[in-house]
């Protein structure tokens, strides 16, 4: 085998592990509602540059929860929020917080994306 292909096949095995390890090896960091900001149960803050921070967010059943949307990122696919089981779309100005208020009365995984459905998030309902 000559050096070139030797090359090409090292570089595309490491392609191949880092894409996986990217896609696939990615851990989901869950925050709950109940546990962020002393004196504020209910509320949770998420920034939105690239994605949502926190991505998975457990809430209450039955009880109001406050989402503070921060967006610092210009893409415009993150300049609209929709949580459609909750039949909200919210547009995010940049770097103003929008606030959204919800109270699930069913427990269950519940979606959020952006207005182009590229980038996701999860309200946990438990």
């Amino acid at each position: 085998m000559n050096t070139d292909k030797i090359l090409v096949m090292i570089f595309g095995l490491i392609g191949i592990v880092l894409t996986y390890w990217f896609f696939l090896m990615k851990k989901e960091r869950e925050v709950s509602a109940e546990s962020l900001r002393a004196g504020k149960a209910g509320e949770i803050d998420i920034k939105v540059s690239g994605g949502y921070s926190p991505e998975v967010i457990s809430i209450p059943k039955g009880k109001m929860t406050k989402i503070n949307f921060l967006r610092t990122d210009s893409t415009d696919c993150l300049s609209e929020v929709v949580l459609s089981d909750f039949k909200i779309r919210k547009q995010l100005p940049l770097n103003q917080r929008v606030t959204i208020e919800i109270t699930p009365q069913k427990e269950g995984e519940f979606l959020f994306a952006c207005g182009m459905n590229m980038y996701h998030g999860k309200l946990k309902v438990v």
